[in-house]
């Protein structure tokens, strides 16, 4: 089983817009990264996200997901499977470009966002991709998952919540466990620091889904975070913006 990370966006920020808590390194300029997941086993073409929509891109250096994988020898109809990790507009924005995809989405993260709650939150509402949202709930190729449950042999999906509701990470068995936190994780240093990010749906649950990730991965495990540039650094490079990670 191979997994490789695409990265199809970069941006500069700030510290204090990717760690939660004001300190006095809050103001220094900050690189983070927009990564979707490539997993390729036998008989199957796995994506964990699909990146957002140009639309969306602003002043990001951007590169459409669907051209990044066309590329490097993956077309959209050759993806049978879409995990989506959770639904903001950077992780699920480009579902419609994926024709022949099954896409799984955790049940509460769907209940979350078309429930009364999200539509008065704004500190979370500006990050849904709506559009991508009607489009899956209007689909017949979504399937909902309650918790966690293997989605392919070696391929499973796990409930952590705390980024959002349904936030879900992907382990896959290959051969030393590969976990795909996305946003559970936006960096190695959120997990190394226990510091989660600023954007939260629920506090214990960021620190409980540092816990499960690490749970995870076990000992000889390797994790990779949602946005850190430094993915692209720890892991061999295969071709631009894109490394092997397993």
């Amino acid at each position: 089983m191979k997994v490789h990370a695409l990265c199809y966006g970069r941006r500069m920020g700030r510290r204090g817009q990717h760690f939660h808590g004001y300190d006095e390194d809050s103001g220094l300029p900050h690189d983070t990264a927009y990564f979707v997941w490539l997993v390729e086993s036998e008989g199957h073409t796995v994506l964990v996200d699909t990146g957002m929509r140009p639309s969306r891109a602003g002043e990001l250096e951007y590169r459409a997901p669907v051209s990044l994988l066309r590329d490097f020898g993956v077309a959209p109809e050759d993806v049978d499977l879409v995990v989506l990790t959770h639904l903001h507009y950077d992780h699920a924005g480009t579902v419609a470009d994926f024709p022949g995809a099954r896409f799984v989405v955790q049940r509460s993260e769907v209940d979350y966002w078309t429930g009364p709650w999200a539509k008065r939150i704004e500190r979370e509402r500006w990050l849904l991709d709506s559009e991508s949202l009607a489009w899956l709930v209007e689909s017949d190729r979504l399937s909902l998952v309650d918790g966690d449950e293997e989605v392919l042999p070696g391929i499973s999906v796990h409930l952590v919540g705390g980024h959002t509701a349904g936030m879900q990470v992907v382990r896959v068995a290959a051969p030393d466990p590969v976990v795909l936190a996305s946003d559970a994780s936006h960096f190695f240093e959120n997990l190394e620091d226990d510091r989660p990010a600023p954007l939260i749906h629920s506090m214990p649950g960021m620190y409980a889904a540092f816990d499960r990730i690490t749970e995870l991965a076990g000992p000889g495990g390797i994790v990779v975070p949602g946005h850190d540039p430094q993915v692209l650094h720890r892991f061999p490079p295969v071709a631009d913006g894109i490394v092997r990670v397993a």
